[in-house]
């Protein structure tokens, strides 16, 4: 299989994951435009599992490092195999309350706060688990991001009173997405050997516990997509029935393409955790936040009824972010 033993290929494999799950999103803006975002869920979640197969029987049955994906299968304790399933149900709830978030909100908000407070949590929790890095950098990294959020937060206050678009309900829920968030890296993290060159006997290689993950996210879609179907946070229940009747081949293309490119982050992310440490690679790719808020910001307008004064505080998350990622890439080489 493919091993990444480079820091710098890591770092940069890193900023792709950062690339990839900023943008993602942009597929749901553009899909929820015709039809309810859980509708959406179900090809993003397709999306994710078919690409975990193509890498796991491409770059994770070929080459000279550690073992092939199906032999790798075949070694692998249960409890390895659930534990990075299990990540996949935890990412599954936390990045569907994401979505309704980015739906209710925008993703200049959902992101900066649900992400953020992801990045925060998780970094903390894998370094505790793998402590790679200089901590008292890679915590100041964290610091400068929770100050971005709390900017982020105090922008989003400032938009007039237009309705639903700026409730409570939306910040509230990136929080709970965001709390969760920062548990499920840990859980695919444990499942892994150590060390991707010579694999541990009955851990599991990057490749597969991709594909676990991605599988645990796609049954467990059966139920939370379900539940917020049934009773979604901002109007009428979807029938599953309109998934068939509404739905056509691009808009259920859109969302398989979203599932993927949040997974090209996702596995990036993994294969670079050998080298770069699970603390560094998940916080490096959680950056995300910051490009999804250039989206939210600069694409989307969603800030564009904003008061004067608005955009000095959008600047100022953008520079705490940047400063925090510096940080966090720096942390190792201290």
């Amino acid at each position: 299989m493919l091993v990444v033993e480079s820091y710098a290929i890591a770092v940069a494999m890193c900023f792709v994951t950062m690339l990839c799950w900023g943008s993602w999103a942009n597929t749901q803006k553009l899909a929820t435009k015709e039809w309810r975002f859980q509708l959406y869920y179900w090809d993003y979640a397709i999306g994710v599992f078919v690409l975990s197969l193509v890498l796991a029987f491409t770059l994770g049955s070929h080459g000279t490092a550690g073992r092939s994906f199906i032999a790798d299968l075949k070694q692998a304790q249960s409890s390895n195999l659930m534990l990075a399933f299990i990540g996949g149900v935890i990412f599954n709830l936390s990045n569907i309350l994401l979505v309704a978030a980015i739906d209710i909100a925008g993703m200049a908000v959902a992101f900066p706060i649900g992400v953020g407070l992801a990045l925060v949590i998780g970094v903390v929790i894998n370094y505790i688990g793998s402590p790679v890095g200089n901590a008292p950098l890679l915590f100041l990294g964290v610091a400068c991001v929770v100050a971005a959020i709390i900017l982020d937060a105090i922008a989003y206050k400032k938009l007039p009173n237009t309705g639903q678009k700026t409730t409570a309900k939306g910040v509230i829920i990136s929080i709970a997405a965001g709390l969760l968030m920062g548990f499920f890296y840990r859980f695919v993290a444990k499942s892994m050997s150590p060390d991707f060159v010579n694999l541990e006997a009955g851990k599991l290689s990057p490749y597969t516990a991709i594909v676990l993950f991605s599988f645990g996210l796609l049954i467990s879609n059966f139920l939370w997509n379900s539940i917020v179907m049934a009773k979604p946070f901002v109007g009428e229940p979807v029938p599953l029935g309109d998934y068939f009747r509404k739905g056509n081949m691009r808009l259920h293309l859109v969302g398989i393409l979203g599932g993927i490119i949040w997974n090209i982050g996702m596995s990036f992310s993994i294969i670079a955790s050998g080298s770069a440490g699970f603390a560094i690679s998940y916080g490096l790719g959680q950056g995300a936040t910051m490009i999804a808020a250039f989206w939210g910001v600069f694409i989307w307008k969603e800030f564009k009824q904003a008061p004067a004064g608005t955009g000095k505080l959008l600047s100022l998350m953008f520079l705490f972010y940047m400063a925090g990622l510096v940080l966090l890439i720096i942390s190792k080489l201290m």
